[in-house]
Order: structure tokens, then sequence, then C-alpha cells
């Protein structure tokens, strides 16, 4: 009998998927980095407890491009910083991806709140625009002029957090306890250069990144980078502090809650 594919595996099998999983390919992306501050109380606002809004109300959007295997791949990140006890980090919002795969493995390991989009970062000379496009709007966008080359930037270590839950079978509630999960990242550059631009924010119902506007532009920057990552279980959280926030994962709200949908969510 041929082999069927959607049969079991052998456990040498398993075990050597198991090993490529937790080592990930060096893979370098092309990226625009835009960090900006926002309303106090709208980063208050966004941040599920245990998570506290850090010193500063800042945002930031991250649109990259790469190539895996000769397969493009656009990713994106908008999240806003915090601090979960002594920890300070960024808290997610959406990580728009291109692929399914993508989307998938993050979404289902990590928590991570990714979701299919259109991502693109396209440079001609000097002149660079990064965006994010979903269900007909481009609600993030990165546009101006590269002025000059910056000094090479050192390894950093960096630390994002992400809630992992899922709802639960009858509808009321989770599955289980939400789990909030530290990614641990180390990253480094090839290059990096400042731009002078300016980020736009377009409203989006499903995602409402324009409720964090633009009060000081900080920086933005493009350049080339590598990082690996590891996560870690930082605490179970209680379900009733996270479920308010629950809609931040999803587009039609009225799927996981029972209040009806205020005017222009998505139904």
């Amino acid at each position: 009998m041929a082999r069927v594919r959607y049969g079991a595996r052998s456990p040498e099998s398993l075990d050597k998927a198991g090993k490529d999983r937790s080592v990930l390919p060096q893979i370098w992306s092309t990226g625009v980095v835009a960090l900006w501050e926002t309303d106090p109380e709208a980063v208050a606002a966004v941040l599920p407890p245990p998570l506290v809004p850090a010193d500063v109300p800042l945002v930031r959007a991250n649109i990259a491009s790469c190539d895996i295997n000769g397969r493009p791949l656009g990713a994106g990140a908008i999240a806003v910083r915090c601090r979960h006890g002594d920890v300070e980090g960024d808290y997610t919002l959406t990580m728009p991806m291109t692929t399914e795969r993508a989307v998938i493995g993050g979404r289902e390991v990590f928590g991570e709140p990714k979701k299919l989009a259109e991502v693109t970062v396209d440079r001609d000379g000097a002149d660079v625009v990064a965006r994010v496009t979903r269900l007909g709007v481009t609600y993030v966008e990165i546009r101006g002029r590269v002025t000059e080359d910056l000094p090479l930037p050192e390894p950093r270590r960096t630390t994002s957090f992400y809630y992992k839950f899922l709802p639960a079978v009858d509808g009321d509630g989770f599955d289980a306890d939400p789990m909030l999960v530290h990614v641990i990242r180390h990253e480094k550059h090839r290059w990096a250069a400042r731009v002078d631009g300016d980020v736009i924010l377009r409203d989006s119902a499903a995602d409402p990144v324009a409720d964090l506007p633009v009060r000081r532009l900080v920086s933005i920057t493009i350049g080339e980078r590598t990082s690996d990552q590891r996560g870690f279980v930082a605490e179970h959280v209680k379900p009733d502090l996270v479920l308010p926030y629950i809609h931040q994962r999803y587009d039609d709200i009225a799927q996981i809650a029972d209040d009806p949908p205020a005017p222009g969510d998505l139904v």
C-alpha cells in the first residue's frame, strides 16, 4: 500500500522534526522600524493584567521582508512598551504575516497575535515605503528617505509578551487558564540607516492601531537584521483578567462575547 501521509509518523521522524524546530535557521530580513510616543491612557487601556505601562508610552511598528529558501515572507509587529514585574519589554497587539505557515507556528506555540495580511517593504534609491494592508485597509504606512548610515548597532536582547489561550469549546471563557509567555530574542544587525519620514495610521475596524496616535515621532530606521528566539511561560493568569481583551486576537467580536457588536465592529 502506498504511504498514507496523514498516518502516524515514526518515533525517528518525530525526534528529527522536534530537533529541526528547536534550531531556527539564521534568516536575515530588511526592515523598517518606527518608534513613537502616544497617549499614556491608550497604552494603559490595551494592556491585560498583570502587564503595566512603562514609564514612556512608546509604540513600535516593525515592518520587514525576507526570503526563506526562495520563498518571500513579509512580517510585521505593532507593540507597546510595558512591564511584567521587574521585566520591561513589548506587548504585541498584532503581528501581520504574509504566509499561513508563519501565522500558525507563532500563534500555536507562543500565543503570538498573528494574522494574514499584505506586508511590503519597498526601496527606490533613498526613498522607502513600508506598508501593512489587511481587509482592504493600509492601516500602517511608514514612508521617508534614507538620510545617513548609522553605526552598526550592538547585539541586543529583547523581550516580548504574549498571552497563549484557547477559547472554551462551549463558548464560555477559556479551556484552561491563559498563560503569559515571555519570548526572548537575541538580535544583531548587518547595517542600519536613519530615515527622515512619517508614520501614517489609517482607521481599521479589524486592526485599530490608529487608536495609538503619533504624538511625537522618536525615530525611523531601516536595516538588515537577524535574531533567534526562545519562549517560556512566566505565569498562569486568571481568566477574568484576560477575557475582556480577547477581542484583540480576533476580528469577529460576536464569536467570542455575548455583548452585541458596537457600530464599526466586524460581524
